[in-house]
């Protein structure tokens, strides 16, 4: 059985209905999990012993902007044992928009999940140390957005000043 098929049996076996889509586009693996679950999914992909994700590679999002499920977020987990990379993606609707940190299974995604909630607006729950990375601290914008101006904030920058 190959890498792709042997996780999501495993996922599959253990999260049963929870696990809302499984895809591979591209030679690449992703698996939909309820928001809820995120934290669940990552403590079984890091210490279940035939799979070992133990590297957290990347955590960002997208906003789809007019579904009910406004957001995405997407993690990319990596696996020395069995030399593969998983996408994991949790849809999330909340507003304000939040899940769960997964720094407790994965500390290199603390900065990951900073620079997310900075660009998207994206609360982590229990986040050890959920601050700006990009923007400044009193900034009430999320520059990725869909909503944001694609001129920026009117008035916050100074435009160029034409020559006479």
């Amino acid at each position: 059985m190959n890498p792709k098929e042997f996780i999501t049996e495993k996922v599959k076996e253990k999260f049963g209905p929870a696990l809302e889509e499984v895809s591979d586009f591209r030679d690449d693996l992703c698996l939909t999990i309820k928001s809820d679950r995120i934290v669940l999914l990552g403590n079984f992909l890091k210490t279940d012993p035939d799979l070992q994700f133990l590297m957290c590679k990347d955590v960002t999002a997208i906003d789809w902007s007019t579904r009910k499920k406004r957001f995405t977020i997407v993690y990319h987990v990596h696996s020395f044992k069995l030399n593969f990379t998983l996408r994991i993606k949790a849809n999330i609707e909340l507003d304000p928009p939040s899940i769960e940190t997964v720094t407790s299974v994965w500390r290199s995604a603390e900065w990951y999940e900073r620079e997310t909630w900075d660009m998207y607006g994206i609360k982590f729950i229990n986040h050890p140390d959920l601050r700006r990375m990009y923007m400044p601290e009193g900034f009430e914008h999320h520059p990725l957005r869909k909503d944001f101006p694609v001129i920026g904030i009117p008035g916050s920058l100074p435009l160029p000043h034409k020559a006479e």
